[in-house]
């Protein structure tokens, strides 16, 4: 069973922060996923240096954005999981207006 995103509230001297604490093995998934795509970046500027067909340039761009969006489904289900539970569960009920506004961030693309 997957660990849930844990959710810890820091206090700093004039606001409030939040932390997620993914399991170790979330995080090294992310990490190779987002080292991936920093490869594809740079592969796709390379492209563009070369003069390289618009359409392969369009090609890359098109994975690239796929594997941002599944980078951002995997947040976006431990936030669900871990995070919008644990608030909810304390009555916190302001998370979802939170969850609705990242949602609308995420369509946007």
């Amino acid at each position: 069973m997957e660990e849930p995103v844990k959710e810890v509230e820091c206090r700093t001297e004039n606001d409030t922060c939040r932390k997620s604490h993914h399991p170790e093995r979330v995080k090294k998934d992310l990490t190779t996923r987002l080292n991936r795509i920093e490869g594809q970046i740079r592969g796709i500027k390379g492209m563009i240096d070369r003069d390289e067909y618009c359409d392969d340039v369009i090609t890359q761009l098109s994975a690239t954005q796929s594997a941002l969006n599944s980078v951002a489904k995997i947040l976006l289900e431990g936030h669900l999981k871990g995070c919008v539970v644990d608030r909810l569960s304390e009555g916190d009920n302001e998370v979802i207006d939170e969850l609705i506004v990242t949602i609308q961030k995420l369509m946007k693309k």
